[in-house]
């Protein structure tokens, strides 16, 4: 389980809803009526993102190596 840090905002006023963003992953969004469902549509972006770049680079490199990275 990997850990993202979301930026949340309210809708202007008179819009409602929500919408947010990730630090970690740029280009990665979501919005919603609830605070739930924006966050929620945020995490279907990150999957997103995250599957098309891994894609990407194999396609790109098929004899690319992954390697784990942990920050304290």
């Amino acid at each position: 389980m990997k850990q993202f840090t979301a930026i949340i905002h309210r809708g202007e006023p008179g819009e409602g809803g929500f919408w947010a963003t990730c630090l970690e992953v740029p280009g990665a969004n979501g919005q919603g009526e609830t605070k739930e469902e924006c966050l929620q549509n945020l995490r279907d972006a990150i999957e997103l993102l995250l599957a098309t770049e891994r894609e990407e680079a194999f396609r790109l490199d098929p004899q690319a190596e992954t390697a784990e990275l942990r920050l304290a």
